[in-house]
Formats: C-alpha cells, structure tokens, sequence
C-alpha cells in the first residue's frame, strides 16, 4: 500500500535506497511530474520506507526497482519478528527522513556485532532499469545543448584588425590584396553573377576561391566606389570579408560563398546534407540574423544607414549571402545613404517612383495617380522604411516547415508593428531584434521541456 509522498532531491543521477529496520526487501518507486516520488512495497502494508532519490524534476511517471540493504536483526530475533517490527515502527512514526537518509554508505555495508543473511545479488532486471534511469537522466542534461543554437558574437575576438583578412583555414591575418597583388595573384575563372553596378567572377586565390567583382560601366563608378568604402567601414560579422581592391582597376576582392545569394535557401535547405537544418528552429535564427544585420545598419560606426536596395523582396534576398554554415552575411552595401537628423538630412531610395506593397508608405509617390512623378517633390524618409520590410523577409525565411507557424504567433505583436502606417510608431531594429531573442528562447525552452517530458 502506498507510502506517504517523499520529497524528491534533484540530482544527476539515479540511485534507490530504502531503509526499513531488520528487513530487506524491493521498493518500487514512482517518480510523479510534480517533483514527488510515490514509495510502495510490494508485500506487506509497510509506510516507513525513506527514500534518497536522485533524478530530474520533470520526468513523467516512471517505475524503478531497487534493492533494499538494511542492518540485519539481532541475534535473539525470531523470524516472524521483522515484519511485526516494521509494523510497529509504522505505527510510532519510525526515524526521520534525515536520519535515514544523511549516510547513504551505512545502508550498504555489513556493521559489526550484527549477523544476517549475505547480500543477495542484484536482479538483472534492477540494473537494467537503473541504467535505463541513469540514461534519462544524462539525455536530460544534454537536450539544452541540443536546442541552443549557433550564435555569433557581436564582437569577435578572432577577427583580423582594421586593413587585414583571414578566410577559410588561415591561421594568421593578411593585409588586403593591393593592385599588384589582384594583378597578379588572382586568376579570373566564370562569372558568376551581374547587376546593375558590378560583374562578379569566380577566381582563385593561392588554391582558395575568391569573388572578383569588377564595373560594369564608368557612369555607375561613383556607386561602384561608394559600396566599396561601406566594405571597407563595416567589416564585421555581418558583412562579406573583404581580401583587397583596387581603385585604378575597379575591381574589389571578396570571400567567395558557393552556396549564393539568400533567394536559394529553399533550394539549399532540400539538399541532402543541409536538411538537418531545415528546422524552425534553425529558419528562426536565420531570420534573427537578418535583424541582426538591419539593426547592425541602423546603428554603424558611420551613423544610421538605410538599405535601399530593396525594392521588393527578391531584390532585397539578392544583397544577402548564404555561409557554408547557412547564416547570412550582407554582401551588396552600393545604396546605403546616410541619415543625419541632426541636420535634416533624410533619404531617398533613387529617383524613380516605387511601387508595390512591399516597399514602406511614405517610399510610394503620395500625389496620386494624376500627378505624374517628380523626384524633386518626392519627400524624403528615414530609417524606419526597413522596419516595415521585416515581417515580410522573415515570412520568406521561415517558410513553412513544422512549428513555423507557431513562430508566427509568437512574432504577430511584433510584426504589427513593424506595418503601423505611422512611421514613428514602428519599433526600432533593436526593439525587434530583442523580441526575436526572447521568443527564441522562449521557444528553446519550451521544446526542451516537452522533450524531458517524454523521457
């Protein structure tokens, strides 16, 4: 019959030991979710069974099996007089829980001047529940780690000074490529990609392959130069590695990503070898780094810079590069006017008129379909017209895998936000970023807590 509840000690691992005075005898155990063991014994109504059990709190209900080593009764007692003795200690309340409990190592040695029978040998099938015990528990330690994911550091202490490079397997920094050096060590191989600005070539660089990004034409230089001073100013985690440029030439150094552009992460994630990491959870953190990098921009070294390269959203996934490791790291930095509020100073995305839903209100021609566009009468905007992209580039990330949708719930206070009409009453990129934060860790946690649960 049942036991009184004894508290549950946490722990790491698993050990039954009962205590019930000249007997010995199987105690089961069971372990409840509510951080109470149940303690019972199989034969007679006996309730004075303390029990030390170490175990984590939140395993449902399990039963274990454990055998008893208790002192041996005295000389002079008869053999009916156990049972009779744990029956009256049931009735006087027996010893503490402290006192049988406090040294584990006296219930499990013979004691001097007592006799009893020899140690029975465990049962198989008691250590095989022990160990299957012991195992829950060690897998209960290791799921926090099997649900954090990767995170960058904002500063890494492994990065190469200002000037200087490191890729790949290179165990020591290098000074960025001069003239000669693009001249003569790098060899141009296929082209890879084009836009408006600039060819992109893959090359190869002392066995290491390389993008060689070249103008397209003179009249577009003066973006060519603007993107390669933002690379120069901005290398960081978030930014494509610089390896050299060269102005005479035109031409700009970078890491090369095989993998592409961030437009090709469905395609990436149905390949065989990333398919592990076509998850929520990894799609979530994804969308945290692209925050990251927005955030990154809102707040540079050169003041608050806005992407304006994203006119719709395969526009916008064409700035972005997928890593060997799939994170995301900005590659295109050719419009990125500054906004200074201190002298007024504003931005405008180019000088034709955008359309569409997914650009920012106040980025659309507000004068109506009668009159034509001027870019003269077109006001200026700030930062904020990147908020309201978000919800949708995170939509895109998180695509439509298991638990995606339940990510959405969590991020819809967030992302309403970001589309508020007003853009003054859009979050900043840091208030979004952290509330991607918490709900991954809120997220995390909670995937950890249903896995323990099923152990």
């Amino acid at each position: 019959m049942p036991a009184p509840v004894c508290p549950l000690l946490h722990g790491t691992t698993v050990l039954c030991k009962c205590v019930i005075m000249w007997t010995r005898h199987i105690l089961f155990v069971r372990v409840a979710a509510d951080g109470h063991v149940g303690c019972f014994h199989p034969l007679a109504g006996v309730k004075n069974a303390a029990v030390n059990i170490r175990v984590c709190t939140e395993l449902p209900f399990q039963y274990f099996e454990a055998e008893c080593f208790h002192a041996t009764a005295p000389a002079h007692q008869n053999p009916d007089q156990p049972r009779r003795v744990a029956r009256d200690l049931s009735r006087e309340g027996g010893p503490s829980w402290k006192e049988l409990t406090e040294d584990s190592a006296m219930e499990t040695r013979p004691q001097e001047g007592r006799r009893g029978p020899p140690p029975r040998d465990m049962p198989p099938v008691v250590g095989l529940l022990l160990s299957m015990a012991l195992m829950n528990a060690l897998l209960y330690l290791c799921l926090d780690r099997l649900f954090v994911l990767p995170q960058r550091s904002s500063e890494d202490p492994a990065r190469c000074p200002h000037g200087h490079f490191r890729m790949g397997q290179m165990s020591n920094c290098s000074p960025w490529l001069s003239c000669e050096q693009l001249r003569t060590e790098v060899r141009q191989m296929k082209r890879v990609g084009e836009g408006a600005v600039k060819r992109v070539f893959l090359s190869e660089w002392k066995e290491r392959k390389v993008a060689l990004s070249r103008l397209t034409r003179l009249e577009v230089r003066d973006d060519f130069l603007h993107g390669l001073q933002m690379l120069k100013s901005l290398q960081s985690e978030h930014m494509v590695t610089l390896l050299g440029y060269c102005e005479d030439d035109n031409t700009i150094l970078t890491e090369y990503h095989p993998l592409g552009s961030l437009s090709n992460l469905e395609a990436t994630l149905n390949l065989s070898r990333y398919r592990s990491m076509n998850t929520w959870q990894h799609r979530l953190q994804l969308a945290l780094g692209y925050v990251a990098i927005i955030d990154f921009l809102h707040r540079s070294p050169l003041g608050t810079l806005v992407m304006c390269d994203s006119s719709d959203l395969p526009k916008t996934l064409s700035q972005y590069l997928l890593t060997a490791n799939v994170t995301i790291v900005l590659n295109d930095v050719d419009a990125l006017p500054l906004v200074n509020r201190s002298a007024g100073a504003l931005v405008k995305c180019g000088h034709r008129e955008l359309r569409g839903d997914f650009v920012a209100p106040e980025q659309l021609w507000p004068f109506g379909e009668d009159v034509p566009f001027r870019d003269d009468l077109m006001p200026a905007y700030d930062e904020k017209s990147d908020i309201w992209k978000i919800p949708d580039v995170s939509s895109f990330l998180l695509g439509h895998v298991e638990g995606s949708d339940m990510v959405r719930f969590h991020l819809f206070d967030i992302h309403r936000a970001c589309k508020s009409q007003t853009p003054a009453e859009r979050p900043t990129a840091q208030d979004v970023l952290n509330t991607y934060r918490k709900v991954l860790s809120l997220l995390r946690d909670s995937a950890t807590t249903q896995t323990r649960e099923m152990l």
